[in-house]
């Protein structure tokens, strides 16, 4: 469902409003707008964000013990492998890459159960809900990505409140970054790499359309950098 985007300067003040409500510091001035006046946004197809919360996953099972022939079976028989990006699939058969990177995907799987309706909030002071768990495959139990898709039913929410909250957490990754920086202590139990996975996540879910944007990105290819 493609909608109008919201005022992005509105949009913008209820973040700065959040920002100083948590004690953060505020980015400067010419910090730019998520989306100008006029442009379009939509969420991306909901089978979509599913199999790459599955496949996020399967990787984060990888990350505590699943081996690596049980994962690639269960991504065969739920016809998901071409929803894994190359170095996923490098660690997922070989364990290469960065551990460390794959793990806090925890974050990003949890913000993109958000947006399906599969977790009721993502608050930037609390860390992921571990009640959760029981939303995700039960890929132990060789629950296939069909039933699971079955099972829980998802109930996206409506594009211009996940576009607010990609918003917000493009200001908190830039306040979370400069806490770290300055050595203050964080509002909260989420740090500046959750915020950073979390907005990863709301980046690549959120489709902004108009002349400013190109077409959507791959998972691997969201740009953080700014």
């Amino acid at each position: 469902m493609r909608v109008p985007a919201p005022d992005p300067r509105e949009v913008r003040d209820a973040s700065l409003d959040e920002l100083s409500r948590l004690g953060l510091p505020l980015p400067p001035e010419q910090f730019p707008l998520v989306w100008e006046p006029g442009d379009e946004i939509e969420l991306r197809p909901t089978v979509e964000i599913e199999a790459r919360i599955a496949v996020l996953h399967v990787i984060l099972a990888r990350c505590f013990g699943m081996p690596a022939q049980a994962a690639m079976s269960w991504l065969l028989n739920s016809h998901l492998v071409d929803m894994v990006t190359p170095p996923e699939w490098q660690f997922v058969m070989g364990g290469r890459g960065d551990h460390r990177s794959f793990v806090l995907h925890h974050d990003a799987l949890f913000s993109l159960a958000w947006v399906l309706g599969l977790t009721k909030q993502l608050d930037p002071t609390l860390p992921v809900d571990e009640r959760l768990v029981e939303r995700l495959p039960h890929i132990a139990g060789g629950e296939t990505f069909a039933h699971w898709r079955s099972r829980i039913l998802a109930a996206p929410q409506h594009p211009a409140d996940v576009a607010a909250l990609l918003d917000l957490h493009y200001c908190l990754d830039w306040a979370y970054l400069e806490l770290e920086r300055d050595g203050r202590s964080r509002p909260g139990l989420v740090d500046a790499n959750a915020i950073g996975q979390r907005r990863w996540a709301l980046e690549w879910a959120v489709v902004l359309r108009g002349p400013y944007h190109d077409e959507p990105p791959g998972w691997e290819e969201v740009d953080l950098s700014t």
